[in-house]
């Protein structure tokens, strides 16, 4: 990275208006508390006192982290991952350590980094992939970096972090954070390796990690394009597809010191397909994978499941925000007629909710899409809708003619 290092940061980490700003985005973000069990509530009644603790520790030298709280949650195929929830007090020195940092990191990024990073998103990096497709480079390098923030070595982070800040309470700080410790069942258990999901500094320890392979390969003259730990590497040629591959595991296996995943870590020809942020690119189209599509469904049946005691417009309440979210991020792909399939799966799971409510299937009658459209359920078609009126003409037709997507009409 540059040659100017940063000497002097944690004044700047303790400083009483970061430390509030902190505390406001960890505010907004929401979410539970950690092992100490002090709820976002409960920290805000005294705000002021827990601030002005933080800042009289970090300032000397004794803020002592304590260990995050595991929960595992379902991934979207079949399987469960960790997630590490810190304790509101953690969040916001990790916050402030991040208001921080960010600054100094983020001008040494390169273009080819897209997570988690200000003012870049996951459709920017799909954009980039196509514009890519659309030049030619139709052989893609998947790369699969197995379990990725459970091995990220923390002695190499610290020296890559090192290469800008020189701070030693900043880099004791870090690591400090990186060793905390896990709580599971009352047990506590300490890791040499790993960052845990949930922190609010761990992406951007993540990009730091990475950023020698975006350099490297860029240097190569490779076109690679990465969100986090999920990196494709585009190529015009099945040779250079071969290079990019070799040069990719010689990096993150010798130099970082990650495993690739042997099944999921290949190379994708022009007339296949490859996955990418939850989309499936084949021959000029993208669309939802089928692990997205079930996991939408799965969150709409848990919330029409019949045996609520709930009215109608509850239900169409909390099923509009998951339509929505969904239906905003895939809108972009060639999704017609799979949207078309999955508003007609969701009305009738709607009526048919109605119908064991009331006892009597003559209810599904009384419930006809326009009927269900006046109570403000709200249509994935629409969205599609709304979204190609802001597109240029004739991309309609094209969204119309994509006819991927298996069927969705199952219940």
């Amino acid at each position: 990275m540059g040659k100017f290092k940063v000497h002097s940061l944690i004044d700047k980490v303790y400083k009483r208006l970061n430390l509030y700003i902190a505390w406001e985005k960890v505010k907004a973000r929401k979410g539970a508390g950690g092992v100490d069990r002090v709820s976002l509530e409960r920290f805000e009644r005294n705000r002021d006192f827990n601030l002005e603790e933080i800042h009289r520790l970090l300032y000397e030298d004794k803020y002592q982290p304590q260990p995050v709280r595991r929960v595992w949650i379902p991934k979207p195929n079949g399987g469960i991952r960790p997630l590490g929830i810190p304790t509101i007090r953690d969040r916001v020195v990790q916050q402030a350590l991040l208001n921080r940092m960010e600054k100094i990191f983020e001008p040494k990024f390169l273009d080819c980094s897209f997570g988690f990073r200000p003012n870049r998103s996951c459709q920017e990096a799909i954009r980039k992939v196509e514009a890519y497709l659309k030049n030619g480079c139709h052989w893609v390098v998947e790369v699969d970096i197995q379990e990725f923030f459970d091995i990220v070595d923390h002695e190499l982070v610290i020296d890559l972090v090192n290469e800008e800040i020189s701070d030693g309470k900043v880099l004791r700080l870090i690591r400090k954070f990186l060793k905390s410790g896990v709580m599971e069942e009352m047990k506590v258990s300490y890791q040499t390796s790993g960052t845990p999901q949930g922190g609010v500094i761990s992406p951007l320890l993540a990009n730091v990690y990475l950023h020698p392979f975006d350099d490297e390969m860029t240097r190569e003259g490779f076109r690679v394009v990465r969100f986090a730990d999920d990196i494709l590497i585009m190529c015009r040629s099945k040779e250079e597809a071969e290079r990019g591959l070799a040069k990719a595991k010689e990096i993150l296996e010798e130099r970082l010191k990650l495993k690739l995943n042997p099944e999921k870590t290949r190379i994708a020809n022009p007339v296949s397909s490859f996955e990418f942020l939850g989309y499936v690119f084949r021959l000029g189209y993208k669309y939802p994978r089928y692990r997205s599509q079930d996991a939408f469904k799965g969150k709409i049946r848990w919330a029409t499941r019949r045996q609520q005691p709930k009215l109608m417009s509850q239900i169409i309440k909390e099923v509009n925000p998951i339509i929505r979210g969904w239906g905003n991020y895939f809108v972009y792909g060639n999704c017609w007629r799979l949207f078309s399939e999955l508003d007609y799966w969701i009305r009738w799971r709607i009526r048919a909710f109605k119908a064991k409510k009331w006892a009597r299937t003559e209810t599904l009658k009384k419930y006809p899409p326009t009927r269900l459209k006046q109570t403000g359920l709200i249509s994935l078609v629409e969205l599609l809708q709304l979204k190609q009126l802001k597109l240029s003409p004739g991309t309609g037709q094209r969204f119309r003619k994509a006819e991927y997507g298996k069927s969705v009409c199952s219940v």
